[in-house]
């Protein structure tokens, strides 16, 4: 593999080996992002002076028997919304074009102390609402498969950027699938952590410090090894909860892919995926059997996944909407008149700024304790569930008014939201889920599925991820950027 899709773990023991600088390999980088990104655009904000300075210093340090950290002079980009003192942090919104931060994000404080530095910020949709990376700031971020097709949303620029070798690391932050549908459109690796596993502070718009429900911030990467190494990095207590608070996630007993025992949700009448999808799913879980690995079609958590579906969808609401300017705001409502269950209407968004009633807010989050219940009781019997991350490959780019468009599924039109409900299964719940690739389509456009597992069992689904890419392979870059 070139240098440039090399894995960030291989890249670090490069430097540490003294195969390469962190100097060379940060000009390495840039240098890509110089002739390659044009037609991406998926890093519009760059940092390339202060990166220079980061590296001749992760350097002398190296020269003179320090390390600094597993990451020690690793070049990265990071999501747009994440503080880097010193840069823009707008969200894509316009209203925030002059916003800079005075701070970093607590991700970004642990990424730097582990040795990684910033070549810049990659980009978002405005307000990092969908499932495209474009707003009035930064334009357009193209996927490197296919430039007239969206690289996913919200860590579109992420994703971008990762597989087209312009960093060797990113982190992204998801709430409806913004870490793990970029993933998969673009053919990387992408974690959504159990809720609260990776503090928030400071992936933020101005003056916001409180932690959002269902807001999880986490690793991307081009090998599932990447992620667990990130999540080391980045995972742990707030600064508030630090004095006594205290993280400690399982690390999985499992060798092989013999060793997991796997139900697959290939398809799903809420929210139908294509054939190629739903056979994607189901083969691997054919494959998985014929290793030796205990695999169910048929087994499911004891509760209506309807009721899963309209819980997200309520509480999602909730969230979205009372930080949408007016305008977006009147358009979710439309949206929320027209689609999902019947009793899924403008009652769920009829309040500015409380969006959801307080009894309604407290009766959702009441169901939301009955599906982890439940969540945890499957896990008992279960290590893994496989399932779909999105209806289709990549779609061309829509930038059409967000509450009429619809995406094609098998020839079948189908509302743009329905497809919330695969990201939804995890993150009403607070699960921790692990895209990862799994080759590309009859379009040749990648495809890439959820592992999700217990809360607080991230690195059991990382690790499946990685015994996957060892067994059937990983990444693969796309032909336009080799060297």
């Amino acid at each position: 593999m070139s240098l440039a899709f090399e894995s960030a773990t291989a890249l670090a023991q490069m430097i540490n080996d003294k195969e390469i600088s962190a100097r060379e390999l940060t000009d390495y980088y840039m240098d890509r992002i110089e002739r390659f990104d044009g037609p991406l655009n998926a890093v519009p904000v760059r940092d390339f002076e202060r990166a220079r300075k980061a590296a001749d210093l992760a350097d002398q340090a190296q020269t003179a028997g320090r390390s600094i950290g597993p990451l020690h002079g690793l070049p990265m980009t990071i999501k747009e919304s994440y503080n880097i003192a010193g840069l823009p942090t707008t969200f894509g919104q316009p209203l925030l074009k002059d916003n800079v931060a005075s701070e970093d994000a607590e991700v970004v404080k642990r990424l730097k102390a582990a040795g990684a530095h910033f070549l810049g910020k990659t980009n978002v949709p405005i307000n990092l609402g969908d499932w495209q990376s474009y707003n009035e700031i930064y334009d357009t971020t193209n996927n490197p498969w296919d430039t007239s097709r969206t690289p996913g949303g919200s860590s579109g620029g992420s994703a971008a950027a990762l597989a087209a070798g312009l960093c060797a690391l990113e982190s992204g932050s998801d709430i409806a699938g913004s870490i793990r549908n970029p993933a998969h459109y673009c053919g990387v690796y992408g974690h959504k952590p159990t809720y609260g596993v990776v503090p928030q502070l400071g992936h933020a718009r101005p003056g916001s410090f409180a932690p959002i429900d269902l807001v999880v911030v986490g690793p991307m990467a081009r090998s599932a090894k990447d992620l667990a190494i990130a999540l080391d990095v980045v995972a742990g207590a707030d600064p508030l909860s630090a004095p006594g608070w205290k993280l400690d996630l399982a690390r999985p007993q499992m060798k092989t892919l013999a060793d997991y025992r796997m139900a697959i949700w290939p398809n799903d009448p809420l929210a139908p995926v294509s054939g190629e999808m739903a056979d994607r799913v189901q083969t691997l879980g054919d494959q998985l059997s014929s290793l030796g690995a205990t695999v169910s079609d048929t087994a499911r958590p004891d509760f209506d996944p309807e009721v899963s579906w309209q819980a997200n969808w309520y509480l999602l609401r909730s969230l979205t909407g009372s930080v949408l300017p007016d305008d977006q705001f009147k358009e979710m409502q439309k949206a929320a008149e027209t689609f999902g269950p019947d009793d899924i209407s403008v009652r769920a968004l009829r309040t500015r700024g409380s969006v959801l009633l307080h009894k309604d807010r407290l009766r959702w989050k009441n169901t939301r304790e009955i599906l982890r219940m439940a969540w945890r009781e499957f896990f008992n019997d279960w290590d893994i569930l496989l399932c779909p991350q999105m209806a289709t490959t990549a779609f061309e780019h829509d930038h059409s008014l967000i509450t009429e468009r619809q995406i094609t599924v098998d020839g079948e039109r189908q509302d743009y939201f329905q497809q919330i409900f695969w990201a939804g299964l995890a993150t009403v719940s607070y699960l921790p889920s692990t895209v990862f690739p799994t080759g590309s389509g009859a379009d040749g456009l990648p495809i890439g599925l959820q592992a999700v597992s217990a809360e607080f069992n991230d690195y059991t689904c990382i690790n499946f991820a990685h015994l996957m890419e060892q067994e059937f392979g990983g990444f693969v870059a796309p032909p336009d950027y080799a060297e």
